[in-house]
This record gives structure tokens, C-alpha cells and sequence, in this order.
């Protein structure tokens, strides 16, 4: 991507998309929408926090979408862990180059001054992010015990009629069982649903026949999540062209 290939910034979702078409990372059109959405829902004032930047390709989406009064926070280390999918860890050559990248991602869409990244696992960057937070997304390490910390943790964080966004739901095994922990039998949680593998949740308070809706409603989704770790399997295994049969390209890492 050349460094004139970007647009200044706009409030147009269409030129947005088409702005980061380039930039590597996990995000369907849909899931973009999700997050233009949810950023455009944030009062003046309010504050945007995302874990796991990596190119920043999800990050651009949400500063073109905020109010200019909105707080963007991009919590990512850019240590070579956990960049994507089979990529846990032992990638430290690429880290300088995942931030570099980031932060020439965001100059090009116009929306480097407006976004503050915290350099640091997620865990160890509570102390950098005031309170509260009205808009959370979470797309950092899969694996289930960062994933459920960053829900517990995080998610205690986010204002009461706030959103969380969780990436990878239904899809990845350590996220899903996170969710599975931390909010299938909460009362703090109402799953609003999800476009593919990013699902929404709003903080409220829930009654006790609106909790047993809400586990009704996410548990419904546990035949998708049993379809993308059979696809994942196969694909690992070498034999993607079979996931054709599940209306799957077998091209793509399911997300």
C-alpha cells in the first residue's frame, strides 16, 4: 500500500472500507460495519478501547467513525505474539515491523493524532486507561486465559448501556470458551448477536428470565462455533477442499 493510497479522513463507511482494503488483517465487511456502528453509538466525550491493533486495520475504522471528541486507546505490545491466526508466538522479527506499519497504517488514513497506543500486553495496561469505557473491542490473544482475562477484566470496565465487541467468537476454541466462563450464565451481559465471528454484548443488568434467554441465545450459536473448529481442523490437516462442502472456502481461516 502506497503512502498516497488513502483518503483523508471522512464519515463515509464506503470509502472507509475501501481505504482498508489493504491493510492486513481479520475483518469482513460486515464486522467493519459492526464497529463503524458501535463507534458512531459513543457519545461526545465517551472512550474507545481496543485490544489487539496489530496493522490497524480495525482501529482505522473506529477514529473515522468516532466524534472527534471520542478517546481512541489501541492497546497492542507489538511483541510478535499472538499476530493472527497460527501465529502465537516465536514471530519477534516481525514485531518492529508490525508497529512501524501500524502507525504508517493509521498516518495514511489521517487518524495518527487521534489515537493513543499503549505499547503493552493487555494485562499490564489497566493503569493507562481511565474509566469508564463505552465502547470495548477485543481481538488480542485467543488462547483462554488471556481471552477470559481481557473479558473479566475489561469488560468490568465498560459503562453500564456499553458495548463490548469480541472478535473471533464462535470460532476460535480459547475465546469461545472464555465466553463460555465469563458471560453464557452472567447477569451483567445481553448478547445482541453477531456478524460471523464478531460478536456484541451490552452491559445491563439482566432479570432472571432474561439471563435464561440470554444463555438460550448464545448457546444457539454453539453448532457455527462446532462447524469453524471442524473447517480449522481440516484445513490444518491438509484437507481444506472438503470444507467446500460446508459452504466454506477453504482458502480462508475461518473468522
Amino acid at each position: 500500500m502506497s503512502a498516497t493510497s488513502m483518503t483523508p479522513p471522512t464519515t463515509d463507511f464506503s470509502t472507509t472500507l475501501a481505504d482498508v482494503a489493504e491493510v492486513e488483517g481479520w475483518m469482513t465487511d460486515g464486522q467493519a460495519r459492526l464497529l463503524w456502528d458501535s463507534a458512531r453509538r459513543v457519545a461526545p466525550g465517551g472512550r474507545i478501547v481496543e485490544i489487539g491493533s496489530f496493522r490497524g486495520r480495525s482501529m482505522v475504522v473506529l477514529a473515522r467513525a468516532a466524534d472527534p471528541t471520542v478517546e481512541l486507546v489501541a492497546i497492542d505490545p507489538h511483541a510478535g505474539n499472538d499476530r493472527g491466526p497460527q501465529e502465537i508466538d516465536g514471530f519477534v522479527d516481525e514485531a518492529a515491523e508490525d508497529h512501524d506499519v501500524f502507525n504508517a497504517n493509521l498516518e495514511m488514513a489521517g487518524v495518527r493524532e487521534r489515537v493513543r497506543h499503549v505499547r503493552a500486553f493487555s494485562d499490564a495496561a489497566h493503569g493507562d486507561v481511565d474509566d469508564p469505557i463505552d465502547l470495548l473491542y477485543i481481538d488480542g490473544a485467543h488462547r483462554y486465559g488471556p481471552a477470559r482475562t481481557d473479558v473479566r477484566e475489561w469488560g468490568s470496565r465498560v459503562a453500564d448501556g456499553g458495548t463490548m465487541l469480541i472478535h473471533d467468537s464462535f470460532s476460535s476454541i480459547g475465546v469461545t470458551l472464555a465466553i463460555l466462563r465469563e458471560l453464557f450464565a452472567g447477569g451483567r451481559w445481553r448478547y445482541v448477536g453477531r456478524s460471523e465471528s464478531m460478536t456484541e454484548y451490552r452491559r445491563e443488568r439482566l432479570r432472571p428470565k432474561a439471563r435464561v434467554a440470554n444463555f438460550v441465545h448464545q448457546a444457539l450459536e454453539l453448532p457455527w462455533f462446532a462447524r469453524n473448529v471442524l473447517i480449522k481442523v481440516l484445513i490444518t490437516v491438509r484437507l481444506g477442499r472438503l470444507t467446500r462442502l460446508l459452504g466454506h472456502d477453504p482458502s480462508v481461516w475461518p473468522y
